[in-house]
């Protein structure tokens, strides 16, 4: 960064360090139990010192950093269990997502629905492990998108980004996109025919299946 580049401060520096730092700990660009410095991200985000502290007061309440004594802030680490019990929140909401979205999917929310179910099905076949998981979170983007319910779709996605190490892990894991396609596809199934009770009960057991999947790592 040049000497001669003004700072962003303020409301506008705080928003750049909060989009920055966030998207780093979701991309897995910044590892659990990782020190932040404070100096370092003056000079890696373009803001103020204020810009950055209030960013990372907000992250921490976010659940995504926290703060260590004398020490500054470090990207938080969660546990196992404590992943289980976002997992567990998740579910509820997630089926409350999908229970509102077969309430109000329409002609071609149906269409997109079916092009994701196509394209999850091609990516087990073709053995695409990395693109199944990215259509995987397009999947359930777009069933937020239908459900139009934006306080549990801003929930989750905040419960996310605490566990996506943990979510990228065991989709990794040979064998679990095999099981996960066909959670998906009933979901999807169950949205399109306009049945809540349905889909809100299969994203529910497709919840219940990752729980039981990341109980289970090594």
């Amino acid at each position: 960064m040049s000497e001669n580049h003004e700072l962003e401060r303020g409301t506008q520096g705080k928003a750049i360090a909060v989009e920055q730092l966030r998207r780093a700990v979701r991309h897995g660009d910044v590892a659990p139990g990782q020190r932040l410095v404070e100096a370092e991200l003056v000079e890696q985000l373009g803001v103020t010192r204020g810009s950055v502290r209030a960013a990372i007061d907000e992250l921490v309440a976010e659940g995504l950093l926290e703060r260590i004594h004398n020490r500054g802030a470090r990207v938080r680490t969660v546990s196992r269990q404590q992943a289980i019990e976002i997992l567990e929140c998740r579910k509820v909401l997630e089926g409350l997502i999908a229970a509102k979205a077969a309430e109000r999917v329409g002609p071609a929310d149906a269409e997109r629905l079916r092009r994701y179910a196509d394209q999850l099905t091609a990516a087990v076949r073709d053995g695409e492990p990395l693109k199944y998981s990215s259509l995987n979170h397009e999947l359930h983007a777009a069933l937020a998108d239908i459900a139009g319910q934006l306080t549990a779709a801003d929930l989750i996605d905040k419960l996310n980004a605490q566990i996506v190490r943990h979510q990228f892990q065991l989709s990794l894991r040979p064998g679990r996109p095999q099981v996960s396609l066909g959670e998906h596809l009933a979901v999807a199934e169950a949205v399109i025919a306009r049945d809540p009770v349905a889909a809100e009960r299969a994203m529910r057991a497709h919840l219940d299946s990752v729980i039981a999947a990341l109980s289970k790592s090594d």
